[in-house]
């Protein structure tokens, strides 16, 4: 057993962060599952630009689509949409072992909703009812806007990935918007037990962001530490809600809990470990999405063990320190959330430009 098969031992599950044709057109995809217990995969406007962008592989399905749709957004969401089905249809063994826990494959709706309700929730209906695949889950921003539209999705029985979250603060609103979705359901008198969800807490670029000003503070002892820090202190409020009368209510009704995904798991900063954000993240109902190359660096050389609930006092004195500095975290992550949705949004603009150059050639 490598290490990416024995972190299933200790409630861990690995998704991919990568989706393109030549993955699942190589086999490549179906030995990750075989050989490396790969659980689940993600998406997202970037991913999807460079698997567009850098490779011949969608212009015969984009010539066709030219004569379907006027519209480049549509024509994009036609071709990530027959993705989507076919890596959900290659995970659907695993859906079905692990009873629909896992086997996940995640489609985002598109960036420019994140700041919008409605469209956020029109769009997500959309997408559901087109890729209708029980093992898929749409993504939405963890936005303020995107509260309600997560938890009405939820009502209606929609899978939902939670994204671009940063802050604890709006962690816990995630988790009260998952619960009020699933008792909204219960009060129609729908079932319960087949509605998933996670949580998604970008981690490198929190890392990013607060350790220059680490530097500049002459505090480097927590230099790479503070996106750690946020992820255990998250489990331990997610810990708090699996644990509440409210929550063991649903539980009783059949909900699955909304598990804790790290995503953004690559180590930016070449000095850091590159499994730095893996191996001390490792527990029971958590989920790390890994890009290929950290998912090599672990099978290679990764530490298995479980270690999200240790250290959790030395994780809270950092965040402590941290406030002692002046650094405003929840400042920090907010700007983080804003800077997200820009960076999809480039992505998507990107994207759409490279469905117009192609059908620029076609004419």
């Amino acid at each position: 057993m490598n290490p990416l098969n024995k972190i299933q031992q200790h409630g861990q599950s690995i998704w991919l962060d990568l989706l393109d044709r030549e993955i699942m057109n190589s086999g490549k995809l179906q030995s990750l599952i075989d050989d490396d217990d790969l659980r689940g995969l993600t998406s997202n406007p970037s991913i999807f630009e460079k698997a567009i962008s850098g490779s011949d592989d969608y212009d015969d399905d984009m010539a066709l689509l030219f004569k379907k749709h006027d519209n480049n957004s549509a024509i994009f969401f036609d071709m990530a949409i027959d993705d989507i089905q076919r890596a959900a249809d290659i995970f659907k063994p695993v859906f079905d072992k692990t009873k629909g826990k896992d086997g996940f494959v995640s489609l985002e709706v598109s960036p420019y909703l994140a700041l919008d309700t409605d469209g956020t929730i029109e769009q997500a209906r959309e997408l559901w009812r087109k890729v209708d695949r029980r093992n898929v889950m749409i993504k939405i921003p963890g936005t303020k806007q995107g509260l309600p539209a997560i938890r009405e999705c939820i009502r209606e029985g929609i899978n939902i990935n939670v994204t671009l979250l940063f802050g604890l603060p709006r962690y816990r609103e995630i988790t009260e918007a998952f619960m009020g979705g699933l008792e909204d359901r219960l009060k129609e008198g729908h079932s319960i037990k087949d509605v998933a969800s996670v949580a998604s807490f970008f981690l490198s670029r929190i890392d990013e962001m607060v350790d220059p000003i680490l530097k500049e503070k002459g505090a480097d002892h927590l230099v790479g530490k503070i996106a750690i820090a946020s992820a255990k202190k998250a489990y331990q409020i997610y810990l708090e809600m699996i644990s509440s009368d409210r929550f063991k209510k649903l539980e009783a009704e059949g909900a699955q809990t909304q598990r804790v995904l790290w995503a953004s798991t690559s180590a930016k900063d070449p000095s850091f470990s590159d499994v730095i954000y893996v191996e001390p993240l490792i527990g029971k109902d958590t989920i790390n999405t890994l890009p290929m190359e950290t998912i090599d660096a672990f099978r290679d050389h990764g530490k298995v063990a479980d270690t999200i609930t240790e250290d959790i006092e030395n994780s809270n004195k950092a965040l402590e320190d941290l406030k002692n500095l002046g650094i405003d975290i929840d400042a920090i992550t907010q700007k983080l959330e804003n800077e997200g949705i820009e960076k999809f949004n480039q992505a998507y603009d990107k994207l759409l430009k490279s469905i117009a150059d192609q059908k620029h050639k076609k004419d």
